[in-house]
């Protein structure tokens, strides 16, 4: 691989930058409380050396259910409904109760050259269990849990490039795309075309560009990073386009061995409004930052293990939405 030491830290180093683009995820929180979190494992996507390949598991399980008003915890959080039938929105339509997530994503990775990288990830099953109150406020006021959703997500495909490689300091531009490879249709309870965030995929295509720099403090032992993405979302056949979406992320790690990298990370995601048919969506759009400690520990094999805790710190939602608590990712990497 491509990185300023052979050491885990240096993988660790390179390897972040993608999986920042790539799950933070993703998808903003928004009317339904769809959530992929911005976790960062630094084994899902790495600069291989030529014909060298990495595949990695993880786990995720985000819970939605912290009912904000801007930055400020309510007692109740009313949403639009998106009526695709109708193409109209009817406003306050709902009550949001929570939403609990849980994510199995793959990913592969393969070198090209020494300093080009090809990768894909493969939302393998997407499982959202949702609650709310429909027609809240009226006499048809109902509650129900059967309008969450399963399925495979959208595929990301990515090249990354290593503009600059050294013993302490490493460059990575990158570029790709999102496929609407998961469904974005599916019905709720009602029979109606369920809430666009709430669905597996989002039917739209979405380029998106990445810079990642690291520097090795103590070669092997301390490193910083920063880094940047940004995606642009387009409108999808339904004519629903998601807000674009920002990550902006720091850290440093610590490896005390060959085989343990420890690491703290500062995560940022920022995106504005939804828009249907031209129309603002309320309730879509946030701005949330997240402390991220965590652990990677691997072996001389080239299988690794890691876990992370996704803690959020601040979090400032449009108008009133669920938000996420202390998320978890657990996962596993193997690199041949």
């Amino acid at each position: 691989m491509v990185r300023p030491s052979r050491a885990p830290l240096g993988a660790l180093a390179v390897g972040t930058f993608l999986v920042v683009s790539i799950i933070g995820a993703t998808d903003s929180q928004a009317s339904c409380g769809s959530a992929n979190c911005f976790l960062i494992t630094g084994t899902q996507e790495v600069m291989n050396n030529p014909g060298e390949v990495t595949l990695d598991f993880s786990f995720r399980y985000i819970p939605q259910d912290k009912m904000l008003s801007g930055t400020k915890g309510v007692d109740e959080v009313l949403v639009p409904k998106v009526d695709f039938e109708n193409q109209t929105i009817e406003p306050d339509h709902h009550s949001e109760i929570s939403t609990q997530n849980l994510l199995f994503n793959a990913t592969f990775g393969i070198g090209i050259t020494k300093r080009v990288s090809m990768g894909i990830e493969l939302p393998l099953f997407q499982d959202r269990q949702h609650e709310h109150i429909d027609d809240f406020g009226t006499p048809d006021a109902e509650f129900t849990n059967g309008d969450g959703t399963t399925g495979f997500g959208d595929v990301r495909i990515s090249a990354r490039v290593a503009v600059v490689t050294g013993i302490k300091n490493l460059l990575i531009i990158s570029e790709g795309m999102k496929f609407p490879t998961g469904p974005y249709k599916l019905l709720d309870t009602e029979g109606d075309i369920n809430e666009p965030t709430i669905q597996p995929g989002t039917g739209s295509w979405d380029p998106y560009i990445q810079v990642y720099y690291d520097h090795q403090v103590v070669p092997n032992r301390w490193d910083y990073f920063l880094s940047g993405a940004y995606t642009w979302r387009t409108e999808n056949p339904l004519n629903y386009d998601f807000g674009n979406q920002t990550l902006l992320n720091a850290g440093f790690r610590f490896s005390p061995n060959n085989r343990l990298v420890l690491s703290l990370q500062l995560n940022g995601q920022f995106s504005p409004h939804d828009f249907y048919l031209d129309q603002m969506v309320a309730s879509t759009g946030s701005y949330q930052v997240a402390l991220t400690p965590g652990l990677l520990v691997t072996g001389a094999s080239g299988f690794g293990f890691y876990t992370y805790v996704a803690v959020p710190v601040y979090q400032d939602v449009n108008e009133a939405q669920l938000a996420a608590r202390t998320a978890f990712e657990l996962g596993i990497s193997m690199t041949f």
